[in-house]
């Protein structure tokens, strides 16, 4: 049951992944420009263009590289840890995009990127329980 639930996390943040960076690449882009804090010291464009191709890239190898998942949830994990001081900035300075139009609303926002990183390590196989671990680290049977 647990090998089907992390496959279909690992499957659908991929979709989620992909969606996100075509959203970048078209359609949402000034969205995810406004995002983009005014201390980075990297074009506003260039950096939602490069994320875009990331997310696109990231989500791609999670759904068809099933055997690399463990570094693909790995590097989903830590490009969300990456990102996570935009999201802060966002809140901190006020910044209106994707519905996020009061404080309190990017507030909460800020509660879901650790359910991002802990969605990435799940569906990466990082996250086991006791008895996974020990079934997975117990020699083959003949």
């Amino acid at each position: 049951m647990t090998a089907i639930a992390r496959t279909t996390a690992r499957i659908l943040l991929g979709v989620v992944m992909m969606g996100a960076g075509v959203a970048h690449l078209t359609a949402q882009r000034q969205e995810f420009r406004a995002q983009v804090p005014d201390w980075f010291p990297i074009d506003e464009d260039l950096t939602v263009l490069g994320s875009g191709v990331v997310e696109i890239g990231l989500g791609l190898a999670f759904i068809l590289l099933p055997s690399r998942r463990r570094l693909i949830g790995a590097l989903l994990a830590a490009f969300f840890v990456v990102i996570f001081p935009g999201n802060i900035a966002q809140y901190v300075e006020g910044v209106d995009a994707f519905g996020l139009d009061t404080d309190g609303k990017r507030l909460i926002r800020l509660f879901f990127q650790p359910v991002l990183i802990v969605w990435a390590l799940f569906g990466g196989d990082w996250l086991r329980t006791r008895a996974e671990s020990a079934r997975h680290d117990e020699p083959a049977r003949r």
